[in-house]
């Protein structure tokens, strides 16, 4: 007990202000002069108000007091001005001790303050396991308010009866005014996922949600993806950076839109409905949704982040690993801070001579969701004004389970969007 009390004794002894009175003291005591250097004794207690609490400080006070007092009886100084530094360094001492206690209480409330917005983060962005169905996936989440701990990027994985489905998105803005929307947007998705046959169908439900709750210029850009069945991957983007996707020989893909569109919460002005890209999605391929403030940040010479190269440098079977690399050459490429919220969310399907054990099977899709996914589509294609494209066409139908894929990329809906990139050439 008698160490546990000393231990916390010297836990809260103010040091650094103590050793600063006792350098006046020394000083004075060296030059002789009498009460030229005592008034900077009240430097002592001052200083402890910005590391120590009110029992700090009033040590360091009292500290001061006496040995002033001590000096002042070795010179032989009692006079009025031994009395006016006197209560100089008592009221010095009392407005540090106030000053240290308002302090500690605006610390304890900003601890408050942080923690509700750790568990806001947690229950808006939920930590997303290391296995969701036949993927292996990581995350990896900073926002711009570090203080707050949350920003305007959102992203979400959910296994359904449909798929693994996900999302990451960019709410326009950043910081904790952006959080109602980024809540707005997760919850509708969530419930959508599980409801939703049609990847589609979730996509207009958080549009139609966005439309009734968000302001004129407001809007989110998304990428929305599925993996309805086994080697397919659905790609539904309004105005999202497209994703990158890796094949297991090493080839980064951009996958952009073949029919690009407005955000969410902006398609009443354009009039514009998404389409539904398909993409073959092999073992040992790797997808990589992101949002633009990793490829949007810049080094002290404004050159942006090569996130396509930084992939290809560092793209391996672990997707936590990956993404860690990706994260610390991006803190390195910016000089230690981004100033804009930044999120990445890799999903990997393992090949056949990875370790799978720890990997869960993925959920059956129902029978009645290929015929429901086709009355879907065929709404949306004779809703449009002129019908679909033919690269949209023949990516719906290479959506539905019943129809086989062709062996080719453009008849697979994958050539008129995809462009490969290989590290080392640097060519398109």
């Amino acid at each position: 007990m008698h160490r546990r009390a000393a231990a916390q004794l010297a836990a809260g002894t103010p040091v650094l202000p103590v050793l600063i009175v006792l350098a006046v003291v020394l000083v004075d005591l060296l030059c002789g002069a009498g009460m030229a250097w005592l008034p900077l004794l009240a430097a002592g207690p001052a200083l402890a108000a910005t590391t120590n609490g009110p029992r700090g400080v009033v040590c360091a006070g009292f500290l001061a007091v006496t040995l002033c007092a001590a000096l002042a009886t070795r010179d032989g100084v009692w006079d009025c001005e031994l009395a006016a530094v006197l209560s100089a360094l008592a009221a010095v001492t009392l407005a540090s001790g106030l000053a240290s206690a308002l302090r500690g209480r605006r610390e304890r409330v900003l601890a408050d303050v942080r923690s509700v917005a750790e568990t806001a983060q947690h229950a808006l962005l939920k930590p997303v396991p290391e296995t969701v169905g036949p993927f292996r996936v990581a995350v990896r989440y900073s926002a711009a308010a570090a203080e707050a701990r949350i920003g305007g990027d959102l992203y979400a994985l959910v296994a359904t009866p449909y798929g693994v489905r996900l999302i990451v998105g960019d709410v326009r803005g950043k910081g904790l005014p952006a959080v109602g929307t980024v809540a707005l947007v997760l919850g509708v998705f969530r419930e959508a996922a599980y409801d939703e046959p049609d990847l589609l169908a979730v996509v207009d439900r958080i549009e139609r949600s966005l439309a009734r709750n968000l302001g004129g210029d407001d809007f989110v850009t998304a990428v929305v993806a599925g993996y309805p069945q086994a080697g397919h991957l659905e790609i539904v983007n309004c105005g999202h950076a497209p994703p990158l996707l890796v094949r297991a020989s090493g080839d980064v893909v951009e996958v952009e839109p073949t029919h690009p569109v407005p955000p969410l919460g902006l398609r009443a002005l354009s009039g514009e409905a998404p389409s539904l890209q398909v993409l073959p999605f092999a073992d040992g391929d790797h997808l990589l949704l992101y949002t633009d403030g990793v490829t949007e940040a810049r080094d002290h010479g404004c050159e942006f982040y090569p996130l396509a190269e930084g992939l290809a440098r560092h793209v391996s079977d672990d997707p936590a690993r990956t993404l860690t690399a990706l994260h610390d050459e991006l803190l390195a490429h910016v000089g230690g801070r981004l100033h804009d919220d930044a999120a990445l969310l890799l999903l990997h399907k393992p090949a056949a001579s990875e370790p799978t054990a720890s990997i869960a099977s993925e959920p059956a899709v129902p029978e009645s969701t290929v015929s429901s996914r086709a009355r879907f589509r065929s709404r949306t294609s004779a809703a449009g004004s002129g019908g679909a494209s033919p690269a949209v066409a023949e990516t719906e139908g290479a959506a539905d389970p019943g129809v086989p894929s062709p062996p080719s990329h453009r008849a697979a809906g994958t050539g008129a969007w995809l462009r490969p990139w290989k590290w080392g050439t640097g060519s398109t």
